[in-house]
């Protein structure tokens, strides 16, 4: 497993819904243990700013935004949207002073299908943030929840990945029933600093795929550092499941899970889809709270084949990141093609 309390950096984390953020607002985020500040322009542009004054160290967000500057609450200073100081009102005529000095630390954004990714590291981005594959990049979501775990980010990545929880977390009449369990055999092999779990038809216990109609194909994968990808294909209908995990601190990690359907009538089904998307959530969320009165206790933790081996590829691709940013050579994912079996 990885070292405890270790998260990535240099690389793009999910940090909000798009349409959370309307022009001429911002909004206080603590991504990685870090206070950051996220704003939208009123010609539209994203951007985040450390959210911390280097003059006195109030946070910026306390302050107000006029949609080009962020203006500190308590002596005024003004920063813009790269996070280059503009104005000290505090100086006299005369007083030498360079404001080309005074900077707040920009983390490059990006603003895809709706959602704003955010780079967690030094330096400009040496990657593009993640993308279900076939998704329109200025598709907006269809639906949208949130949800915060009380764990580390690894339990939770983990905990959602678990291929065997399902038939006992997730019991539901119109899911799972205890009695539905039985053998699956799944093809995985490599993908962009992750697996994926190869095109194939849903299992026989998965009955919510049965409102697409025809026969429905799904692909799943994952890739660091927590973004699950589901496409589920059914004659010409296209559903997209986008579930980003992010840590919030050590302790916290905040669970955003995305629809995207090319269905106009799911629309009207919305107030049906959404309390059951939410309560599956907060099933795993139970489990993930309960799993917490053990864990203070520091247990040995074990993973078995095949039904933890998604979770054994996690720690060998968080690891092999790492060190492969250390060494400063071309990340070599550990995943190879294979079949994986177990029961759930």
């Amino acid at each position: 497993m990885a070292e405890p309390n270790f998260f990535l950096d240099d690389i793009w984390y999910f940090a909000l819904n798009g349409g959370s953020l309307a022009p001429g607002a911002m909004q206080a985020v603590t991504l990685l243990g870090q206070p950051m500040l996220f704003g939208r322009t009123t010609d539209g542009a994203v951007f985040a700013l450390r959210d911390i004054c280097p003059h006195r160290g109030i946070p910026l967000s306390c302050g107000r935004f006029d949609g080009t500057e962020v203006e500190c609450c308590y002596h005024g200073w003004r920063f813009d949207r790269e996070g280059q100081c503009t104005d000290i009102p505090s100086l006299v005529e005369g007083q030498d002073f360079d404001l080309a000095r005074i900077r707040v630390r920009r983390y490059p954004v990006r603003e895809i299908s709706g959602n704003v990714w955010v780079w967690m590291g030094t330096g400009e981005p040496d990657q593009e943030p993640p993308q279900p594959p076939g998704l329109p990049a200025d598709k907006q979501p269809d639906m949208v929840m949130t949800m915060d775990f009380p764990c580390h980010l690894d339990h939770a990545v983990v905990g959602l990945m678990d291929p065997a929880h399902g038939p006992f977390v997730h019991q539901s009449w119109f899911w799972r029933t205890p009695k539905s369990i039985h053998a699956k055999e799944k093809a995985f092999g490599p993908g962009p600093f992750g697996f994926v779990m190869k095109k194939h038809r849903p299992s026989s216990n998965s009955r919510a795929y049965a409102i697409l109609g025809g026969v429905p194909e799904t692909e799943i994968s994952f890739r660091l550092p927590g973004i699950r990808t589901e496409t589920i294909e059914a004659g010409q209908n296209r559903v997209w499941n986008l579930t980003a995990v992010t840590p919030l601190d050590e302790q916290n990690t905040r669970i955003t899970n995305m629809f995207y359907w090319t269905m106009p009538w799911a629309n009207l089904l919305k107030p049906v889809f959404r309390p059951i998307a939410r309560r599956f959530l907060g099933q795993d969320r139970d489990a993930v709270v309960m799993q917490q009165q053990g864990l203070r206790h520091n247990p040995t933790l074990m993973l078995i084949k095949d039904a933890d081996t998604q979770a054994r590829w996690y720690y060998q691709l968080k690891n092999e990141f790492r060190r492969a940013r250390e060494e400063k050579r071309p990340f070599e994912n550990p995943v190879r093609d294979t079949v994986l079996r177990w029961r759930s």
